[in-house]
C-alpha cells in the first residue's frame, strides 16, 4: 500500500489513521502490539508519529492486512528479518508507483 502523507517531521494519529483508511483506535492498538513503533508525545499527550513510524505502520500493514499474517506471525517476520523486510516492502511500493505512472502515461495515448 502506498501512503500518500506529505512530508512533515511528525503526524498526528488522525493523519495516520486516514492515510491507511483505518481507525485510530487500530493504529493504538499496533502501537501497543509492535515495539517498533515509538511515537512521541506532545504536551497534551497526543500521540505524534515521525516518518520511521510511518514505514513501520507500511509493514506492518502489508504483513498482515494485505499478506493474512496474524500478529504474532508479523511479529515474528519483523523480528527475524527488520531491515530486509522493509527494503523488500520498500522496493515493492517504488514498483507499484512506477507502474500506475506507466499505467496512466499509456491510457493518455
Amino acid at each position: 500500500m502506498q501512503v500518500d502523507l506529505p512530508e512533515k517531521r511528525y503526524y498526528k494519529i488522525g493523519e495516520v489513521a486516514k492515510a491507511f483508511g483505518v481507525n485510530t483506535s487500530l493504529i493504538r492498538f499496533w502501537e501497543k502490539e509492535f515495539d517498533v513503533i515509538k511515537p512521541k508525545k506532545n504536551a497534551k499527550g497526543d500521540r505524534m508519529f515521525t516518518q520511521d513510524d510511518v514505514k513501520n505502520f507500511q509493514m506492518i500493514y502489508h504483513l498482515v492486512k494485505e499478506k493474512g499474517f496474524t500478529l504474532e506471525g508479523a511479529k515474528k517476520k519483523l523480528k527475524t528479518t527488520p531491515k530486509k523486510t522493509v527494503l523488500t516492502h520498500e522496493i515493492i511500493s517504488s514498483l507499484e508507483s512506477v507502474k500506475a505512472e506507466l499505467i496512466k502515461i499509456k491510457n493518455e495515448l
